[in-house]
């Protein structure tokens, strides 16, 4: 298959936006994959401000940055995505080049606690504001399951809303497969 998969998609527009001794977020930390990822891309100069409110997430991130000796370079915060713009350091405000979204629930965890529209929307509203220029926002919707479907619906509405001199907004995704496969939403900052 020539076409990417939509996970090394989503890795190929983060390796394209960042470079060592960037800021980068990952707004859903999960099981830290994602996280350790970008704190490769930033190296020991960067910074990765990581969220999410689960503490099994933050433990399972925690134990995998130790593991592969990249702790260093990222700030496990337990909060919701939401309150981005309040534990980013004022030193770091424009200079976000890049954030990473997984919607939907934390695999291997309580599939009743997932993201949800509202505060993922707030999220993406204050990383246009803490992003620099051609910033990235890459964002796999998982709507496989009901309350994904809903944020998936409330989250595409509000992408189309971005006004195109404030970012460029993408769509990835697979038309012809069964069962709901994610897609990604990628949105680059003017």
């Amino acid at each position: 298959m020539k076409l990417q998969r939509i996970l090394p998609f989503a890795k190929q527009l983060l390796e394209q936006a960042v470079s060592k001794g960037d800021i980068v977020v990952d707004a859903t930390l999960g099981n830290g994959h994602d996280t350790a990822f970008l704190a490769k891309l930033v190296g020991d100069t960067g910074k990765v401000y990581g969220f999410d409110i689960q503490e099994q997430a933050i433990l399972n991130t925690r134990d995998r940055l130790v593991t592969e000796s990249l702790l260093d370079q990222v700030t496990l915060v337990q909060q919701g995505h939401q309150h981005i713009d309040k534990v980013i350091s004022k030193e770091h405000k424009g200079l976000v080049s890049a954030a990473m979204f997984n919607l939907g629930y934390l695999p291997g965890g309580d599939q009743s606690i997932v993201t949800v529209p509202e505060t993922t929307i707030s999220a993406i509203q204050q990383l246009l504001s803490l992003m620099k220029p051609e910033g990235i926002i890459v964002i796999v919707i998982y709507h496989g399951h009901e309350e994904g479907q809903v944020e998936r619906d409330a989250l595409m509405t509000f992408v189309k809303t971005i006004d195109p001199s404030v970012a460029h907004v993408l769509q990835y995704q697979f038309i012809n497969k069964n069962n709901h496969p994610p897609y990604i939403v990628a949105i680059e900052k003017c």
